[in-house]
């Protein structure tokens, strides 16, 4: 087999060289385009990449301030409410009036630890036992203390108290 001599007509040999000249050039335009292409898409992500970092900086930044305010406020709580319970009342045959007018008094007397922080009231518990057990309530005619029995210190001061003779 042989190749067919199209190498002595001219119109041949300028389709063949405009098929090489075609292919050379398409083959420079295609290479022009991916590369732009290309520095764009890298572009891209070089700043993606940069904002993820500025934003994980950022999202650290958050987390600890944020931890550090919750670690304020944890330390920085404060007392809301104050409860006050005498749980052997009926040993006495006491009213319940008598009980809750007893019950009122020794709030209004602890009533200086609302609104104080919950380290200042802890510290202070001694004291506000004191005040407490060293009241005498007269009930009836008949003179009682108060012993403190349990006391629970929180954002709500629960105390229980009982009640004896003096």
């Amino acid at each position: 087999m042989r190749i067919p001599p199209y190498y002595r007509k001219p119109s041949w040999q300028r389709f063949f060289a405009g098929m090489a000249i075609g292919g050379a050039i398409s083959w420079c335009i295609f290479l022009y385009i991916y590369g732009v292409w290309q520095e764009k898409q890298t572009e891209l992500l070089r700043k993606q990449q940069q904002a993820i970092v500025d934003l994980k900086a950022e999202k650290q930044i958050w987390q600890e301030e944020y931890k550090e305010i919750n670690k304020r406020n944890i330390e920085q709580l404060t007392v809301q409410k104050i409860n006050i319970k005498i749980t052997n009342w009926e040993k006495y045959s006491l009213d319940s009036l008598s009980v809750l007018e007893t019950e009122d008094s020794v709030k209004d007397d602890i009533n200086m630890m609302l609104a104080k922080d919950l380290e200042t009231v802890y510290k202070s518990k001694e004291l506000l036992e004191k005040i407490i057990e060293n009241k005498p309530i007269k009930i009836n005619d008949k003179r009682y203390k108060l012993i403190v029995k349990e006391m629970i210190i929180y954002t709500n001061i629960s105390i229980e108290l009982e009640i004896q003779f003096e």
